[in-house]
C-alpha cells in the first residue's frame, strides 16, 4: 500500500518540485534584496543553507532506515537508509562547495580550520562517504546491511553537533535566525523560507525515485540468482 501512494506521487510530486525550484530561482535572484554589506555574493545563501537542511533530513532518515531495518529486518528500510544517504552526500558537498565559494569574497578565505561549524561539517561528509564505501565493499547482504545500519545511526550523531557548533562554540558564521528571531529583511526571509521548502520538494522526489530504483536493482538481482540455481538444478 506504501509503496502505491509513493508510485502515485511520482509525477505530483515532480511537477510540484519542478515549479518550486524554478520560483525559487526567480527570488533568489531578482525578488530578494542584494546585502548591502556582502552584495550579490550574499545570494550564495539562498542555496546553501536550504542544501544544509536537505542534508540533515536525508541523514535524520539513514537514521531512521537503520534503526528500522535492524529491528524489523525489512530491506526496505534499508532501500530508504541508502538512497537517503547518497542524495545527502550530494547535498552536503554542495554546502562545502558553495560555502567555500562564499566564504573567499567574505572571509578572505576558502576555508577556515578554527571555525567547527566547517569542521564538524566536513566531518560530517568524510563519514557519510565512509557510509558508501562501507556498502560497497562489505561482503555478505544480511551483515552488509547491518553493518551499514550501525553506521549510519552512529554517523548521525554528528548532525545535531554541525547544527548547534554556532551556539556551543565560537564561530565565525553568522547567527541570522536565534531565540530572539530573525534578523534579516523581509524579503530575504521570505526567500530563504521559500528556498528551504522548494529544496525539501525536491529532496524527496529524489529520494522516491532512488528508492524505487534501488527497488528494482534488487529484483534483479533476486531474478539472476534464481536463473542461475535454475541452471544448475
Amino acid at each position: 500500500m506504501v509503496n502505491r501512494l509513493l508510485e502515485k506521487s511520482k509525477v505530483p510530486l515532480t511537477f510540484t518540485a519542478a515549479v518550486a525550484i524554478i520560483i525559487q530561482l526567480y527570488i533568489a535572484f531578482y525578488y530578494a534584496p542584494t546585502e548591502k554589506y556582502m552584495g550579490d555574493i550574499q545570494r550564495i545563501m539562498y542555496f546553501h543553507v536550504p542544501s544544509a537542511f536537505v542534508a540533515f533530513v536525508a541523514f535524520a532518515l539513514v537514521f531512521v532506515g537503520g534503526v528500522l531495518y535492524l529491528y524489523t529486518k525489512n530491506k526496505q528500510w534499508d532501500y530508504l537508509a541508502l538512497s537517503a544517504a547518497e542524495i545527502g552526500v550530494i547535498f552536503t558537498s554542495f554546502v562545502l562547495v558553495t560555502g567555500a565559494l562564499w566564504a573567499k569574497p567574505v572571509w578572505n578565505a576558502w576555508w577556515v580550520w578554527e571555525d567547527p561549524r566547517l569542521v564538524t561539517s566536513l566531518i560530517l561528509w568524510f563519514m557519510y562517504i565512509a557510509y558508501l564505501f562501507i556498502r560497497a565493499s562489505v561482503k555478505g547482504e544480511d551483515r552488509l546491511r547491518k553493518f551499514a545500519s550501525v553506521f549510519g545511526i552512529i554517523a548521525f550523531l554528528d548532525v545535531p553537533i554541525v547544527y548547534f557548533s554556532v551556539k556551543w562554540w565560537r564561530t565565525i558564521h553568522p547567527k541570522v535566525i536565534d531565540e530572539q528571531g530573525v534578523h534579516m529583511p523581509v524579503e530575504m526571509a521570505q526567500t530563504l523560507f521559500f528556498s528551504i521548502i522548494s529544496f525539501q520538494l525536491l529532496f524527496f522526489m529524489l529520494l522516491i525515485y532512488r528508492f524505487f530504483l534501488e527497488r528494482q536493482k534488487e529484483k534483479i538481482k533476486e531474478l539472476k540468482n534464481r536463473e542461475i540455481i535454475d541452471r544448475r538444478i
